[in-house]
């Protein structure tokens, strides 16, 4: 993989405030050479903002593969690309490969072995690692991945509901399943668009952003409201990250013959086998991964760093076993670049 060939992509679609973290990193390790002759396999699913995140990962001396593998959407373009420059794909099944450290993605490459331990950008993959007792750097922890999951996918919802041509939102019922960090960001862009906002959760954890922003609220076991609610439903999204939880809340028919407008924002099939494939927007993938860019890099930057500066943490601290939280001081080093060089400055009190 080539640097250059990964420079003209960036130029020609993003401008550096864009990717401050990125850019930091990027300037720093191609110094000091941190990562040099580790061999890393990336499994961030694959588009065009990625490639920030190899580049950097490149300056900093790794030996770089990326991992691919059906669980995770793609832009084929990219793909391509990335052939073209002679990269190393891997997927799940090549057991044999060994790498020096994993940047994993929802767990798609816990059964490969990883002599320094994995970075996990997910909070559905902790648990298959915690099994394995592996040393596993967790960037879903922490305060930088709500850039990506509240402001982000909250941001990419409706920009693919707009995509898709439904474009009018005040006044319309939107019910979500979910009061997490993806939850609490479609709650809050639902709110500014208008929308009457019905939020489904377990009201002993709920959020502050949901008794912020939701309209109403009903309990997980309050299966006669929820029903009610799917039924005056203009748009049905799910974000409870947790999978075939639909169909466990409340009869599959009750979505399946409701006239609401149904979606996916986990990575996870929430409505389950029962609910047909076809009857969910995207096919039950998350609804974000029909657009170009999944995410907006503004949003990615921070998530795509620290996941990059879990691998420096393995390298630094062999003796670190288990989960492992990101430092509140290198989160915080990351969140000033952003505050002081990205353009989302002003969004972050929303994750505070």
């Amino acid at each position: 993989m080539m640097i250059t060939e990964i420079d003209q992509i960036i130029s020609t679609h993003y401008h550096p405030e864009e990717y401050p973290v990125l850019h930091w990193q990027i300037e720093d390790w191609r110094w000091t050479k941190p990562l040099k002759g580790l061999s890393i396999l990336d499994a961030t699913p694959v588009f065009r903002n990625t490639l920030i995140k190899y580049k950097a990962l490149l300056a900093a001396g790794a030996n770089l593969s990326v991992g691919v593998t059906d669980k995770l959407p793609v832009d084929k373009k990219i793909i391509e690309k990335l052939k073209t420059w002679g990269v190393s794909f891997i997927s799940p099944i090549e057991k044999k490969c060994k790498f020096d450290i994993i940047l994993d993605c929802a767990a798609s490459f816990s059964n490969l072995n990883a002599q320094l331990g994995y970075v996990e950008l997910t909070r559905s993959g902790v648990e298959t690692y915690l099994k394995k007792e592996s040393p596993v750097y967790v960037a879903d922890s922490g305060r930088i991945k709500k850039i990506e999951t509240c402001l982000g996918t909250g941001e990419s919802y409706f920009r693919a509901m707009w995509q898709l041509d439904y474009k009018e939102w005040v006044d319309k019922n939107i019910l979500i399943f979910g009061s997490g960090k993806v939850g609490a960001g479609i709650m809050m862009y639902a709110h500014r668009l208008g929308a009457k906002v019905t939020v489904v959760t377990d009201i002993t954890t709920i959020g502050s952003a949901a008794i912020q922003y939701a309209d109403e609220l009903i309990g997980i076991t309050e299966q006669e409201r929820i029903i009610g609610a799917i039924e005056k439903a203009y748009a049905i999204v799910t974000a409870t990250g947790i999978s075939g939880a639909m169909e466990k809340i409340c009869p599959p028919e009750t979505f399946i013959n409701s006239s609401a407008i149904l979606a996916n924002m986990g990575v996870e099939d929430e409505y389950g086998a029962s609910i047909p494939k076809d009857r969910i927007l995207a096919e039950k993938s998350p609804l974000n991964f029909i657009l170009e860019e999944p995410t907006l890099l503004k949003y990615m930057d921070a998530t795509m760093a620290l996941h990059n500066e879990g691998a420096l943490y393995l390298l630094q601290h062999p003796e670190a076993a288990g989960e492992i939280i990101p430092p509140v001081e290198t989160e915080n080093k990351l969140l000033e670049i952003v505050r002081k060089e990205g353009l989302i400055g002003e969004e972050l009190q929303y994750i505070d």
